[in-house]
């Protein structure tokens, strides 16, 4: 099992011995784990300077970047607690997020890929042109703002801020980090679930430190690896399964501000990464490019969660020899089921995968509860042990409802278990679906469609993508007497939510009664995937205009 640690002491120990190494690479920036270090300090100073204390929450609205990462080990060395946003967010989910955490300093990008953050945060809290705390966000007590100009009155530079740490000397942070402990919280991650909007999942430093030394022990890591990971670091496959994979190993981690395939292929041969991880969809897009050559790779491992015949792709066409099946969720930190870097290959190909020490995994009946014996059928995957998280931020019930009374995290995901005592994941329980790796509930995208004037109900399910893994398709009723074309509804959608949510397929319909309802006039998901994917003639190979 790991040893409990804080991110602060794991930080320590690897700039004392590998200080002149790179840390982080990303376009157009280089840095060495004594640069990490130095700035994360500088950041901690200005945290504490602002008011900062232990337990407090500090917003992160900024892309991939060696900044993100210092921020992140600043608020971990005076012990507040990350709240990584998506930068996906539009206001409406942005709101969400800031208010449901009680974030109180925010530091973001003035801008990052043409979204205007620092306009964003006008629409939905004006009193950063004034004084805040405002009226939208009565916890948010500081605004940080990463270039830009013409700042708003409520909103500091940078500059300033980090200018405002000066006078904290290095004794005042070496006695706060001493004060941080291990099961303190360290982050907490936005997760969709099966409400209209995300969940915020609680995760201690033991929780994610001791996931990504497991993981990296798994995937065979060392110092001299060079790591290369799109996830965006506001996910837990990003600052988990990344940024403290990286971290714990002492190994160089490469990113990007976002996904272009080009410019990832040009990175990993340039950089001769040997490391590399995403789903199925990243591994697909990277083979499938017209710049794609496996003679120019120097991988030679990483994770993926993908199927067999991606695993297979990824071994004979990129020429990858050990590349790890995963499986997880935020709920657990994020991994639960990893296979060896040295694990027969068919074993990894067809996601046979163990937990981690110290960590229970079982298979129950999802209606009654009752185990499943290995080799005797599927059921709910259900996980106990140090990687499950301290629960979900101001959400009780959402709490109790994801556990047993016995303390198991019910996954919502199907798995089976093989007579050696292996276990794969082989489907979701819960309505929810994954585009391009990105989690997505129906209801989220239903209610956003509810909002329009013309729309009576909207049934908003997943349906196959060959490039994507799933996109959404939408069934929509109108009200009686209401005109509105499929065309302006989805404009409707790409104006309210991220871009992945937004239907690729909508159908106006007169009535849900020829799609098999339940008892409670509930529509049934399963059905009407059935009924979506026959509609819209989709195949194995279609891909969503």
């Amino acid at each position: 099992m790991p040893v409990p640690v804080t991110l602060a002491q794991v930080l320590n120990a690897v700039c004392q011995d590998r200080g002149e190494a790179q840390a982080y690479v990303g376009p157009g920036e280089c840095w060495s784990w004594a640069q990490i270090t130095a700035q994360s300090r500088r950041i901690a100073a200005g945290l504490h300077a602002a008011g900062i204390v232990k337990g407090d929450h500090v917003g992160l609205m900024l892309g991939n970047s060696g900044e993100w990462i210092a921020a992140f080990f600043a608020c971990a060395t005076v012990g507040a607690v990350t709240v990584p946003v998506n930068t996906r967010f539009k206001a409406d989910e942005l709101l969400f997020c800031l208010k449901q955490a009680d974030v109180r300093l925010l530091i973001h990008a003035d801008s990052f890929l043409g979204i205007d953050f620092t306009g964003m945060l006008r629409q939905l809290e004006p009193a950063i042109d004034t004084q805040l705390p405002g009226a939208a966000l009565p916890q948010l007590r500081q605004v940080v703002c990463i270039g830009g100009q013409g700042l708003a009155v409520a909103v500091t530079s940078y500059e300033a801020f980090l200018a405002d740490g000066a006078r904290v000397g290095d004794a005042a942070l070496d006695a706060l980090a001493a004060q941080v402990r291990p099961d303190d919280i360290l982050l907490i991650q936005y997760t969709s679930g099966t409400t209209s909007f995300p969940k915020g999942v609680m995760l201690t430093h033991a929780n994610m430190l001791g996931d990504a030394a497991c993981v990296a022990r798994r995937m065979g890591v060392t110092a001299d690896d060079r790591y290369f990971s799109i996830r965006p670091f506001f996910h837990v496959a990003g600052s988990t399964l990344s940024v403290l994979v990286s971290l714990v190993s002492g190994c160089c981690l490469l990113s990007l501000p976002k996904f272009d395939v080009a410019q990832a292929l040009e990175v990993l041969e340039r950089e001769r990464c040997t490391l590399t991880s995403g789903n199925d969809t990243i591994f697909l897009m990277l083979m499938g490019h017209e710049s794609f050559d496996a003679s120019r790779l120097h991988l030679k491992g990483g994770w993926a969660a993908a199927g067999p015949e991606v695993m297979q792709k990824i071994r004979d066409v990129m020429g990858v020899p050990h590349v790890c099946n995963a499986y997880g969720q935020s709920e657990a930190s994020p991994n639960v089921l990893l296979s060896d870097h040295d694990d027969a290959f068919e074993l990894r190909r067809d996601g046979f995968m163990r937990p981690h020490p110290g960590v229970e995994v079982r298979i129950a009946d999802a209606q009654t509860g009752a185990l499943v014996a290995p080799g005797q059928g599927q059921g709910e995957i259900q996980v106990r042990g140090w990687n499950v998280m301290r629960g979900y931020y101001n959400m009780p019930e959402a709490t109790a409802k994801a556990m047993t009374e016995d303390g198991w995290l019910r996954t919502g995901d199907i798995g089976e278990q093989s007579a050696d005592g292996r276990f794969r994941m082989v489907g979701r329980l819960k309505d929810m679906y994954r585009v391009g790796g990105e989690n997505v509930a129906p209801a989220e995208v239903e209610e956003v469609l509810h909002a329009h004037p013309a729309v009576q109900q909207a049934q908003v399910i997943g349906v196959p993508d060959a490039r994507l893994g799933e996109v959404t398709g939408a069934f929509v009723l109108l009200k009686p007497g209401q005109q509105v074309s499929r065309h302006e509804l989805i404009a409707w959608c790409k104006a309210r939510c991220a871009n992945f949510k937004v239907p690729r397929y909508l159908e106006l319909v007169d009535s849900f009664e020829n799609i098999d309802m339940t008892g409670s006039s509930k529509v049934q998901k399963n059905k009407l995937r059935a009924h979506a994917i026959l509609l819209w003639k989709i195949q194995a190979d279609t891909v969503a205009a």
